[in-house]
């Protein structure tokens, strides 16, 4: 039961229907590793692994009606679930939906009026402070051992206003 977009997919592709895709969390610093579904229902038994999947799936689902019907596509987010430790194992336990969710740290916003598969899309999400990183202007090596430089001014204020305009959008509600 292993979720796959399918073939064919431009940048910016709509999937037919939402996959979920698993991932362990990562030691600090580190990327999370992705991991097949099969691996999670062996970590934590099958039951709970159809609950989080659903969980995910039913979270996500709802959230990208309220965005579309908003403005905002929800391209993608993630979600970070856990169990209380005493509970793994007994199968009527929900799992735990932990940290923020669907804010533009966790999830990829973009402007729906202006969506065109084939190319980068425009976002209100951290990709403006990603695509500085990568760049030659900001002179990390993200393959080095120092650490990403400060982020200029500018670009704290540009994504700052990114990520008010969606909060606007999102919620109706003016940001001040």
């Amino acid at each position: 039961m292993r979720d796959r977009p399918p073939e064919g997919l431009t940048d910016g592709s709509e999937l037919p229907s939402p996959i979920f895709t698993p991932a362990t969390k990562a030691e600090v610093g580190e990327h999370d590793e992705n991991v097949a579904y099969e691996e999670v229902a062996h970590r934590i038994g099958a039951e709970p692994a159809a609950q989080l999947r659903q969980a995910t799936l039913a979270v996500y689902n709802r959230a990208r009606e309220i965005a579309r019907a908003r403005g905002i596509i929800l391209a993608d987010t993630k979600f970070e679930f856990g169990y209380a430790e005493a509970t793994l194992g007994v199968e009527s336990v929900e799992p735990v939906l932990a940290d923020e969710v669907l804010t533009p740290d966790s999830s990829r916003f973009w402007p729906a009026d202006q969506w065109e598969p084939g190319r980068a899309q425009p976002s209100f999400d951290k990709q403006y402070v990603r695509d500085w990183l990568t760049s030659p202007a900001s002179g990390w090596d993200r393959t080095g051992e120092q650490p990403p430089p400060p982020l200029p001014a500018e670009v704290v204020e540009r994504t700052q206003r990114k990520y008010a305009e969606a909060y606007e959008l999102l919620t109706g509600t003016s940001w001040k």
